[in-house]
């Protein structure tokens, strides 16, 4: 992204066209830090990502939140059996390039990212993950969504799930101009992953609430 914006409209612009009340005015444009999105999440309870130096508010509901952390709960208990990483929530941010860091609302990290399995005592650490789960909010615009797959797949990680609640399915990624939608008849996988891991939609869906 440009630091060469003029008007509230062009920055909107170029964080995808997101609502403005999740832009941060402070610290201005250009000068927010990971500090920063840190001080806003002890002060305010508010996650934040950062966007070339821009603070960007995550948009997520009480359904979404929910989802999440029901996936959440399966890939751990997959993990329990499968000693392969660790799983991340949305308030887990991590620094994915010189410029961004991002807060999956899922992620997975493998062992081999983590000497010695030790977690970084960063609290943004420098960790990009092989696995990164969105779950889609009400806020979130397809240019939001393009920009965090060019993000992440730049990155390095090498799946993105991007679960869409309104239309009860998911768009799975293993690069990012290759896509295959799920619905709620399929199942979320993950062989290169997460051998073995099988979580049908339904499921999901069910447990979380289903609306």
């Amino acid at each position: 992204m440009s630091a060469g914006f003029v008007t509230a409209a062009d920055l909107q612009l170029q964080l995808g066209g997101i609502p403005l009340e999740r832009i941060r005015l402070v610290p201005p444009p250009g000068m927010a830090t990971d500090d920063d999105a840190m001080e806003v999440k002890d002060r305010e309870g508010r996650t934040c990502e950062v966007i070339d130096g821009v603070l960007v508010e995550k948009a997520m509901g009480v359904f979404e939140s929910r989802l999440a952390i029901v996936l959440a709960y399966f890939i751990e208990r997959y993990l329990d059996s499968h000693d392969l990483g660790i799983a991340l929530g949305a308030d887990g941010l991590v620094r994915i390039s010189a410029t961004r860091s991002r807060a999956p609302d899922v992620s997975f990290v493998k062992w081999s990212k983590l000497p010695n399995r030790k977690f970084p005592a960063a609290p943004v650490p420098n960790l990009v993950p092989d696995l990164a789960v969105e779950v889609l909010s009400r806020d979130n615009t397809r240019a939001e969504m393009d920009a965090k797959l060019d993000d992440y797949f730049t990155a390095g990680v090498r799946a993105v799930w991007i679960i869409d609640p309104k239309r009860e399915s998911a768009e799975v990624y293993e690069s990012r101009h290759s896509s295959l939608t799920i619905g709620m008849d399929g199942t979320l996988v993950a062989d290169g992953l997460l051998p073995g891991f099988q979580l049908s939609m339904r499921e999901l869906f069910d447990r979380a609430g289903n609306r």
